[in-house]
C-alpha cells in the first residue's frame, strides 16, 4: 500500500520522497485529504498509461493528421461572417 502524504509534507520532503519513490515505493499526495497525485518509479508510471497523449495534447496530435482542416475551418468563418444573431469577433 503506498504511503499517503499532504501536499504540504511532499513539499519539505521532495528530496526523500524521490529517493524512496527510486527504491521502488509508491506514494500518495493528498490535497485536503483527497489524493491528488501518486508518486510512482518511472516503469511503473509507463504501464500506468498506454502512451496515447491526453487532454489538449490529444486534440492537437489528431488534428496534424486532418487534411482537410483549413477547408473545415475557412467554412466555419465563413458560416459566422453570415450570422446574423451575433457579431464576429476579431479572429484574424
Amino acid at each position: 500500500m503506498a504511503q499517503k502524504l499532504s501536499v504540504a509534507d511532499a513539499k519539505r520532503r521532495f528530496s526523500e520522497l524521490i529517493d524512496r519513490v527510486g527504491r521502488g515505493e509508491r506514494i500518495t499526495v493528498t490535497r485536503r485529504g483527497k489524493p491528488a497525485v501518486a508518486l510512482v518509479p518511472p516503469e511503473l508510471a509507463d504501464e500506468a498509461g498506454d502512451g496515447r497523449p491526453v487532454g489538449l495534447a490529444a486534440v492537437a496530435g489528431a488534428l496534424a493528421n486532418w487534411t482537410e482542416l483549413d477547408d473545415v475551418v475557412a467554412e466555419i468563418y465563413a458560416s459566422r461572417r453570415g450570422s446574423k444573431d451575433r457579431p464576429v469577433p476579431g479572429l484574424r
